[in-house]
């Protein structure tokens, strides 16, 4: 088959990057083909045509967008989770042999981005490594290009599949946008790499890639697995085969090593349940913790913020230390107000410090620097006697560059161009040399302005005009009504359709002058605004960590804002396995409420937990009526408060949780297989497999998903299991198998609660507020009413029920592990339905013991994986 050149050109790079949309630079657009141009027609909706590529093939489907609006649909690729191999002409047509040379000059990923139209400024662009060498060990690392930030963790695991949960729970406390899997789980061992990024696109939102073994050179900076030095080595790979010569030299930063138990562990599940940083359902940040608890006035206290939320602290040390100075800044009222007010003025210093060091900051992004660091020192001036390490620590670390602001200051004008390439960057004074060849250039641009009056008195042509123009230079223009009047010194350049252009010997040489010295000067600026990058780029670290420090000032002043709008206290955080609540709140539903119902319309609600007579609160109640809100607000409260923050209670000791994991809803996921039912099942699982005692545990309507009799059999499995002793943990279990609640006295630490329902008017009203003691109802036909059911269906509805109730009848069935008396946990039909009974005194036997059960099989074969 013949093909043209540019064809064959074009196939040959694109075989290069299969996995990426392929820019093609011709003229002035890059143009797509083939099914590149099908799926990027169809993201960025623009129009798909054909062209003919060569004498003996169909046209190939083909779309473009200009070169110079290239940024815009690049941005839009990337929000679709494509990557862009960007081809760019790299030689001048004009001078080109035949075929102009092309070559890739970047690839964009969503984790290689550095673009302001590609970053979401309130969110950190992570792109992390993940590096395996067998099964129970891994390795993983992070950057974020845009700021030159870098980290790293090893992980370890039982077995491969608990490797997987937790390296999963690693990442979504990240929440990368990209994730690349590299090096041995890529190759070598049998498949297992292809698994894990499976794993993460399935529960992850990032786009996931799987790279082949590279060279792992150790890294410098980097030692042993501690450093994570594999994966840093994937990492700073993947980055260079995407960045090319813009990559940023990720090895020449500190790598923050996370060391493990040092941060309380999310899972992706319970970051999702809890909405800690985006809505279940629309993924908002409006309706999530964060919405709530975020004042921050900079993009770098944004990201920080938002990393706390979804990494609380395990060290009570560390807690209070952070406490210390959100109560600091909540009791200063104004040192707090003037220093939010000064973080009004400060930039984004991470990113405009990452093009900075990467050599690609205009005079534009100096100013902005400088800006930000002269705002600085209004923050450290309300700092001079701070309370408590944390605030003490900032302000050591702020440095406002007195000198590097004064030099940036006496250099740059303040109006700067896009384009450093463009000239006029510099203030009169700051170079000799360059005054000299502006004053150069001034006085032939000023002989070539009075030169238009010059020769129209001289020639009698009133509408004569000079003009200039990059192809053809400085010219005289004449209208063709004028044309004998044109001295005969006048040399014809160009001809257009109603005027002749001309030059003459005089005006050729000035303009060789003035061009000369143009090109002059705009070298010479190029070379001194280098040189004053290279000054801003030997204060990198000390400007990168005062960038941290503002993060944490914004950050902890988000927390005291937050405190106090709302009305939060300090917690009492011990180590210990003790909760307690008075008075705690829905931080989100609260402010939900308050701006439909005015304030304290949130009913209050107090928790009480300990490993030994309050482990395991078992909660019954009505659909509606709070159950889910209170278990989630002590989740959260558990969370805020080893986040370092205060929250909202009137009181609260919260003992340390290593884990909050939850069981809360579910839905059928299709695209893997899997029911309702068995979504659950992998959820509870998995809990049951990782939580410790010190984990704190949110499950809410274990085993609803299949039939009574199973899904009961279930849920009292779980909670014989979590009240065992030596599996014991602090447990919130919510259910609506009424039948469980006959458990308490039997299972040791387990206690009854329920959300309290009035019905003394007739109609049933949800008091919010919960309880000891039992609930009888669930109430489920009032909530059919309140969905609008019709009422003949809710009236034989209510009919079949009460016969159903009237019929039940108690069965006990002897038990194995039968002691001095039955306590029956459930009624079945007349038939019997082998319903299982419970001795008081005695103990159900463990979940192993129940095999035969089919209603146990799944749970007990995901336990035994």
């Amino acid at each position: 088959m013949k093909i043209t050149p540019m064809l064959e050109q074009y196939l040959d790079i694109k075989a290069q990057y299969p996995d990426c949309i392929l820019f093609y630079r011709i003229g002035d657009f890059y143009e797509m083909f083939y099914q590149d141009a099908i799926d990027a027609s169809e993201i960025l909706d623009i129009t798909l045509t054909k062209k003919h590529l060569g004498a003996e093939i169909e046209p190939a489907p083909l779309c473009g967008v200009p070169h110079h609006a290239a940024e815009n649909y690049l941005s839009r690729l990337l929000a679709a989770g494509r990557k862009v191999a960007v081809c760019d002409q790299v030689e001048d047509p004009s001078v080109a042999k035949g075929l102009v040379r092309r070559a890739v000059t970047r690839v964009v990923t969503p984790g290689t981005a550095t673009s302001e139209l590609m970053l979401d400024a309130g969110r950190s662009n992570w792109l992390a490594a993940v590096w395996t060498a067998e099964g129970t060990a891994a390795e993983i690392a992070w950057a974020d290009v845009s700021t030159g930030e870098t980290g790293a963790a090893t992980v370890s695991a039982a077995d491969a599949r608990a490797l997987g949960q937790a390296l999963l729970a690693e990442l979504a406390r990240l929440d990368p946008v990209e994730i690349v899997v590299c090096g041995a789980a890529s190759e070598e061992d049998g498949g297992a790499g292809e698994a894990l990024a499976a794993l993460f696109a399935r529960e992850l939102r990032a786009t996931v890639g799987v790279r082949p073994a590279e060279e792992f050179a150790v890294p410098s900076g980097a030692t042993g697995g501690e450093a994570a030095a594999h994966a840093m080595a994937g990492l700073t790979a993947y980055v260079r085969y995407a960045m090319l010569d813009a990559a940023p030299d990720l090895a020449a930063g500190e790598v923050r090593v996370r060391q493990a138990f040092d941060h309380m562990v999310l899972d992706a599940t319970a970051i999702r349940n809890l909405e800690l940083t985006e809505t279940m359902f629309d993924r908002e940040t409006k309706g999530t913790l964060l919405w709530v608890l975020d004042r921050t006035r900079t993009a770098m206290g944004a990201r920080l913020l938002k990393s706390w939320i979804r990494a609380p602290l395990t060290g009570t040390a560390a807690i209070d230390a952070r406490l210390d100075a959100v109560e600091w800044l909540l009791d200063e009222v104004f040192a707090r107000n003037h220093i939010r007010e000064a973080l009004r003025s400060v930039y984004d210093i991470e990113r405009l410090l990452g093009r900075v060091v990467a050599g690609t900051a205009n005079g534009r992004d100096l100013l902005a620097l400088k800006g930000s660091l002269e705002a600085v020192s209004s923050v450290k001036a309300e700092l001079a006697a701070p309370e408590g390490a944390v605030l003490r620590g900032i302000a050591s670390e702020l440095d406002a560059e007195d000198a590097l602001c004064a030099l940036l200051e006496s250099a740059l004008l303040e109006e700067q161009p896009v384009s450093v390439r463009d000239g006029n960057l510099f203030r009169e004074g700051f170079s000799e040399d360059l005054d000299t060849l502006k004053a150069g250039a001034s006085g032939g641009r000023q002989w070539i302005a009075e030169l238009e009056e010059r020769e129209r008195a001289r020639t009698g042509i009133r509408s004569l005009k000079v003009r200039y123009n990059r192809v053809q230079g400085y010219y005289i223009e004449v209208t063709y009504s004028n044309l004998s009047l044109v001295p005969e010194d006048y040399i014809r350049k160009q001809t257009l359709a109603n005027a002749e252009r001309f030059v003459t010997p005089e005006l050729k040489k000035i303009e060789t002058a003035v061009l000369s010295t143009g090109a002059q000067i705009g070298a010479l600026e190029y070379e001194l605004f280098m040189e004053l990058l290279g000054r801003v780029q030997g204060r990198a670290e000390a400007i990168r960590a005062t960038a941290a420090a503002v993060a944490r000032m914004d950050a902890l002043c988000s927390l005291a804002e937050a405190a106090q709008e709302n009305g939060y206290v300090r917690p009492r955080v011990e180590d210990s396995e003790r909760l307690w609540i008075v008075g705690g709140r829905h931080p989100v539903i609260e402010r939900m409420l308050e701006s439909t119902r005015g304030a304290g319309a949130f009913v209050k609600n107090d928790v009480s937990m300990n490993l030994a007579d309050e482990q395991a609160l078992l909660i019954t109640g009505p659909n509606m009526a709070g159950k889910s809100t209170y278990m989630r607000q002590t989740a959260l409260i558990v969370l805020m408060a080893q986040m370092g923050s205060f929250v909202p209670a009137d009181e609260a000791v919260i003992g340390i949780c290593d884990r909050i994991f939850t069981r809360v809803g579910a839905s059928d996921n299709l695209a893997r297989e899997q029911s309702t039912f068995l979504v659950e099942m992998n959820e509870l699982s998995a809990i049951l497999r990782e939580y410790t005692r010190r984990s704190f545990l949110v499950l809410d309507e274990i085993g609803r998903g299949t039939s009574t009799y199973d899904g009961l059999a279930i849920a009292w499995a779980a909670l014989d299991w979590l009240c065992a002793e030596g599996r014991r943990a602090r447990v919130m279990f919510a259910t609506h198998y009424h039948e469980l609640t006959a458990l308490e006295g039997v299972l040791s630490g387990l206690k009854n609660l329920s959300t309290q329902v009035d019905e003394s008017g007739g109609s049933v009203v949800y008091l919010h507020k919960v309880a000891a003691g039992a609930s009888s109802r669930s109430y489920g036909i009032h909530v059919a009413e309140m969905a609008g059911l019709p009422a003949a269906l809710l009236a034989d509805a209510r009919e079949k029920l009460a016969a159903l109730e009237a019929e039940a009848k108690d069965v006990r069935v002897a038990a194995p592990w039968a002691a001095e008396r039955q306590v029956s946990l459930f009624a079945a039909d007349g038939d019997g339905c082998g319903a299982a009974s419970l001795q008081a005194g005695g103990r159900m036997p463990p979940l192993r013991d129940l095999r035969a059960d089919p209603a146990l099989a799944s749970l007990a074969a995901l336990l035994d994986e």
